[in-house]
């Protein structure tokens, strides 16, 4: 398994025997003296005798320290491919997604439709994670990278065609926005195989995430900017390249490796679908899975919100911005700080206490904060999301290897999917309630909710479950493959 510390030299335990020094020689009464022996030379254990008239080589110097923490990762070249390719793919999505609402609304004048744009790019991800996830684990994942990545090419290049009628490019924004989940599940277990399934493994998961953020801050904003200089469908060009690229560094930049599981002999939607039902049977990895999913679900209410709570306290439209992006930078700054600053133990030892009170925040929002007030209780919210990291090796050290694909699929199409739901539902209590109480509330409820899987979690702790438990999950993993 791949870790971020170097080697011990290789040292001898026995002591090599110093060289044999000359006897003298016997002194005979009367004879002359001999002439003064001079005994050999006594080296050091493990050091050879240096023949006489020869300079005495000078030893290597010390192996430099081995890189650690996120350098430890980037110094793995297959890591280094995965994530340029994750940078060019994310990036190419963002500013599609930007580029095809204006296009969208170009083409219609329908602010519903153009709304739509943005709503389908979250609804597909159930169905393509939970009917496809067993693409994941049947093929090999490079195989299975590189024909994602050029199905959606190939969506976005029939969407450049002026005959595309606007249905036809909410159909391919649906397909494009089904095939990723499956992407990103297969990738994330491909990280094992690159990293192992220890820390570089989570460092890893932890760069991507963090890479995630940012393209949401500069994506929408190197968006912005090409729409100035380009018509809508000349920005969707540059999404059609970026996936291309990604397709180009997975397939040159990474080893093929066989698939996890193979055919089973059944269908791709029967795998898929039995998949699910062993990962959410087991206690244990189903605790987790709904850890990585509840508070985000009550977390994005601020951000689905943020127009209208700008416009109830009064600040200027340009004050949006502030209170969009600060949950991002305080993810962004608690995750380098936690994935830097803590050792894997502390990191573990930090995920129940932090997924428990990270929610807090947001009952700020119950005395109708003004902006800074508000953007510091974002970016604390933001920050509470560093649980995670600990939590992703929890997650890999549950599920059974034949089973990693489908699992990180699931994992993925459902944080997407609520995350989707939170938004939706916040936008309902809106309907009813003050913007301020609906925020405030979703930090109460989630807390509440999130204790109770915290209470979950760690009943089902290795070591705490009982042998039963036990001993049907390990007869779930047996017949698992």
């Amino acid at each position: 398994m791949p870790n971020d510390r170097s080697a011990p030299a290789d040292t001898s335990r026995t002591p090599t025997a110093p060289d044999a020094v000359a006897p003298a020689a016997p002194v005979v009464p009367g004879a002359p003296a001999p002439d003064a022996v001079t005994p050999a030379p006594v080296h050091p254990p493990g050091v050879a005798a240096v023949p006489e008239g020869v300079a005495p080589a000078v030893p290597d110097a010390p192996a430099p320290a081995a890189p650690r923490g996120y350098r430890a990762v980037f110094a793995v070249a297959e890591f280094r491919a995965v994530f340029a390719a994750h940078l060019f793919s994310l990036l190419g999505v963002v500013v599609s997604e930007l580029a095809l609402t204006v296009l969208v609304y170009d083409l219609t004048g329908s602010p519903l439709l153009s709304a739509l744009t943005f709503a389908l790019g979250l609804l597909p991800y159930l169905i393509g994670g939970t009917l496809f996830a067993g693409v994941a684990d049947r093929y090999p994942a490079r195989r299975v990278l590189v024909v994602c990545d050029l199905l959606c090419a190939a969506c976005v290049a029939v969407m450049l065609v002026p005959a595309t009628p606007v249905a036809g490019l909410l159909a391919l924004r649906c397909l494009v926005a089904a095939i990723a989940p499956v992407f990103t599940g297969t990738r994330m277990a491909a990280l094992t195989d690159i990293l192992g399934e220890g820390d570089l493994y989570v460092l890893g998961r932890s760069l991507l995430r963090i890479v995630s953020q940012s393209a949401m801050l500069i994506g929408f904003g190197a968006g912005g900017v090409l729409l100035t200089v380009l018509s809508p469908r000349g920005a969707i060009t540059v999404t059609a390249v970026t996936f291309l690229a990604s397709a180009a560094l997975l397939r040159f930049g990474t080893r093929a490796r066989p698939a996890r599981s193979g055919d089973g002999g059944g269908t791709l939607l029967k795998e898929s679908l039995a998949g699910a039902r062993l990962i959410l049977g087991d206690r244990r990895v189903r605790a987790l899975m709904l850890l990585f999913w509840v508070p985000p679900m009550f977390v994005v209410a601020p951000e689905a919100l943020a127009a209208p709570y700008a416009d109830a306290i009064g600040v200027p439209s340009a004050a949006l911005g502030l209170l969009l992006c600060s949950m991002a930078v305080g993810h962004i700054g608690a995750e380098l700080f936690v994935g830097s600053a803590l050792s894997p133990r502390n990191r573990s030892r930090i995920v129940l206490p932090v997924a428990a009170v990270g929610l807090l925040p947001l009952v700020v929002y119950a005395v109708r904060p003004g902006l800074p007030l508000a953007v510091a209780a974002l970016a604390l919210a933001g920050a509470g999301a560093a649980y995670v990291i600990g939590l992703d090796q929890w997650f890999v050290d549950a599920v059974p290897e034949e089973l990693r694909g489908r699992a990180m699929t699931l994992l993925t199409a459902g944080l997407m999917t609520v995350q989707g739901l939170g938004m939706a539902l916040a936008g309902l209590a809106a309907e009813f309630f003050p913007v301020h109480q609906v925020v405030a509330g979703s930090g109460i409820l989630g807390t509440v909710c999130t204790l109770l899987l915290v209470a979950e979690v760690r009943a089902t702790a290795p070591g705490r479950m009982s042998d039963t438990e036990g001993r049907d999950r390990a007869d779930r993993h047996v017949t698992s493959g």
